[in-house]
């Protein structure tokens, strides 16, 4: 996936813009779709026999050429059981989907069925450019995925996307250092309050710091503290909460026990692998870069499921399908969107993509459950168990980004400068308040 997402924003909202303006109803068809209604590859194929040939279009974000063996059979066994039904594959990279939209709309060929991650299919469907799946799902289907994953994306009511693969946050601990300083490592911190004070006692007994952290928006809901009101009009984040929690952080960088730095991935890595710190909080990817770096220190790392803040949730990061508004088969898409989603099929693909599923069922394989010993066994198997407490947590306007940027900004300002805590949030309220205006 790529990075350069200022530039993807800019282009996405221009995506927004003609969507909206080519956007047209679609017939509510509520219930009749039961291709992912169970894991059975074959179902749906009684309900959908295509009265005249239908050919989908299905998008993807740099999945080929890796997974083409998974999609392609995929494909095959999906056509095979929906007679006229056929479905054309086309992979993009992460910051030409915007781009690609925009032209395929702008000419009257939309897709069918697009991978997005949440950020952007919020976006879209708040503009009403993405079919409201609630017209077209059972609600078994509905509760078939993680709560907190599948509400990500229904805005107002209205479900705009299908959660897919994602990926929740796990914490590694230096095994070493850690009963160095006395801490039993068989008995993990569950609370964020109780890891501060095991980072407080590695940081006395041996001199590390506890963990390093990047600067984000994210350390505001993880404390149950809303960036935005509930209808997504106005900064909701400048309150006592907000003051008392970035005070807190303030004090532990200044007593070493957070690491006094906005530290971006490459940091974090750099600081465990030396041994700067005895904790990691990050995705199951993080062990293929200490695996590398530093072999010791990946022999002397395990996983254990990440401590909750006060709002009790694990923040995921999933990419989700979707149908554009204009998908000139919206019923066939749904289907074929739910069957890719279903829990056999998330089960399969986490399997050949090490990934996790959004579909409850899905981790109830033994591929989620047990454990070979691996540090790699360890991370899956501890970030499916906190699937349950994910959220994807994106404030699902267009401007999301500018917002997550403006936050960075003023913990950077607060933390790294030492700028007045209240004053900076104050301006920084302003400054968002005044991005919903002009994005609205």
């Amino acid at each position: 996936m790529g990075t350069n997402r200022k530039s993807f924003t800019v282009s996405l909202l221009l995506t927004m813009s003609m969507l909206l303006a080519a956007c047209g109803g679609n017939g509510n068809t509520k219930g009749t779709t039961d291709a992912g209604s169970t894991g059975a590859p074959g179902t749906g194929a009684e309900a959908t026999a295509a009265a005249e040939p239908v050919k989908l279009e299905f998008w993807t974000i740099a999945l080929q050429p890796t997974f083409n063996d998974y999609f392609n059979n995929l494909i095959t066994q999906y056509e095979s059981s929906h007679p006229g039904v056929t479905v054309e594959w086309k992979d993009y990279p992460y910051d030409a989907i915007s781009q690609r939209l925009l032209t395929s709309t702008a000419s009257g060929k939309s897709p069918d069925v697009v991978n997005l991650n949440t950020e952007f299919a919020s976006q879209l469907g708040s503009k009403g450019a993405l079919l409201n799946l609630n017209e077209y799902l059972t609600d078994e289907q509905a509760k078939s995925y993680f709560e907190g994953i599948y509400n990500s994306t229904v805005l107002g009511g209205q479900a705009y996307a299908l959660p897919w693969y994602t990926g929740t946050e796990v914490l590694f601990m230096n095994k070493k250092l850690v009963e160095k300083a006395g801490l039993d490592p068989a008995s993990p911190p569950q609370t964020r309050e109780e890891l501060v004070e095991w980072a407080r006692q590695v940081h006395e007994k041996t001199g590390a710091a506890g963990y390093a952290q990047q600067l984000v928006s994210k350390l505001f809901p993880i404390d149950g503290i809303p960036i935005l009101n509930e209808d997504k009009t106005a900064a909701a984040f400048n309150t006592p909460e907000a003051e008392a929690m970035i005070t807190q952080m303030r004090d532990l960088m200044k007593e070493g026990v957070v690491l006094k730095e906005d530290a971006d991935f490459s940091k974090q890595i750099q600081y465990f692998s030396g041994e700067q710190v005895a904790f990691q909080l990050s995705g199951p990817t993080f062990i293929n870069f200490i695996k590398t770096s530093a072999p010791d220190v990946y022999k002397n790392t395990i996983a254990v499921p990440l401590p909750t803040g006060k709002a009790n949730l694990r923040l995921s990061n999933s990419m989700n399908l979707v149908v554009p508004q204009k998908s000139k088969n919206p019923q066939q898409a749904v289907e074929f969107a739910a069957f890719l989603t279903n829990a056999e099929n998330q089960t399969a693909f986490s399997r050949v993509a090490n990934t996790l599923p959004s579909s409850k069922a899905s981790i109830q394989d033994p591929f989620f459950t047990d454990s070979d010993g691996s540090l790699e066994a360890e991370a899956k198997v501890a970030s499916s168990q906190s699937l349950d407490k994910a959220t994807d947590y994106m404030v699902g306007v267009p401007s999301a980004a500018d917002i997550n940027s403006a936050l960075a900004r003023g913990l950077q300002e607060i933390l790294m400068n030492g700028a007045d805590i209240k004053e900076t949030l104050d301006k920084v309220e302003k400054e968002v308040n005044k991005i919903i205006s002009q994005g609205s």
